[in-house]
């Protein structure tokens, strides 16, 4: 990581972990649509090709 002057390395750890908090919470609750999004995929897919 670059080094930036005037930032405070303690906040940029505390930001990237929050960050990385949300993205991973947002990923938990995405996790029950993705049989449904399979199951959609593979039915547009066999409507589409003969």
């Amino acid at each position: 990581m670059a080094r930036v002057g005037g930032r405070n390395l303690a906040m940029s750890w505390i930001a990237g972990v929050l960050c990385t908090g949300v993205i991973l919470g947002l990923l938990w609750f995405a996790i029950p649509i993705v049989p449904t999004l399979a199951t959609f995929a593979g039915d547009t897919l066999r409507t589409l090709l003969p």
